[in-house]
């Protein structure tokens, strides 16, 4: 691929990137202000002065516009930097607590808030729940090619899990605690993990 193509390439996916973060900042305000059953995609798209048709390219349903996210590439990117004398869950907590640590502080209050959404509204708890299956496939992924092993394969849809677990507890208490600091929550229950979950 040239430098020309790949250049052309980082900058539509920055631009996608940036309509989806603009779309979701307008959606998270009409929620707050509407409610969320009460918000249309109509509205959303208005508020972010593009067309439904536009919206629906980006996101499948309304539910999609807070569990959708940009950072899933990222944590991969950052999970095949970590250097190989690591064990696959040192190498998922760095990468995870690394990528956490460069949102900025208006991302992570985006965060935050889609977090709370996504943990008290029951529509979007069955949207995060088909989402998590998709993450978890993802871990199994990039863990299967780091140990040279299947990803179908049953001690590596474990581990997967027993993450992804741990991911989920730190979202509900992130949802209850949303001044808590989540990069550090997240890095003490993978710590916790990584010792065997002693109680």
């Amino acid at each position: 691929m040239s430098s020309d193509l790949q250049r052309t390439m980082g900058l539509r996916e920055r631009k996608k990137a940036k309509t989806i973060a603009a779309v979701q900042m307008h959606a998270l305000r009409l929620f707050r202000e509407l409610g969320y059953q009460a918000t249309t995609v109509e509205q959303i798209a208005e508020a972010a002065e593009i067309s439904p048709s536009t919206f629906f390219r980006y996101f499948s349903t309304k539910e999609d516009v807070l569990v959708k996210d940009n950072y899933d590439p990222l944590i991969i990117a950052a999970f095949e930097n970590q250097p190989s004398h690591l064990s696959p869950l040192q190498a998922v907590r760095n990468a995870m607590i690394s990528e956490i640590g460069n949102l900025s502080a208006d991302e992570l209050a985006m965060v935050s808030e889609r977090n709370q959404l996504m943990m008290t509204v029951p529509e979007l708890r069955a949207a995060t729940l088909n989402n998590m299956f998709q993450t978890m496939h993802m871990i199994s992924e990039m863990v299967a090619k780091r140990v040279g092993r299947n990803p179908d394969d049953i001690a590596v849809r474990t581990f997967s899990g027993a993450i992804l677990g741990v991911f989920t507890s730190v979202m509900l208490s992130f949802a209850d605690n949303p001044d808590a600091d989540f990069a550090g929550m997240l890095e003490e229950a993978l710590n916790k993990l990584e010792a065997g979950l002693p109680l």
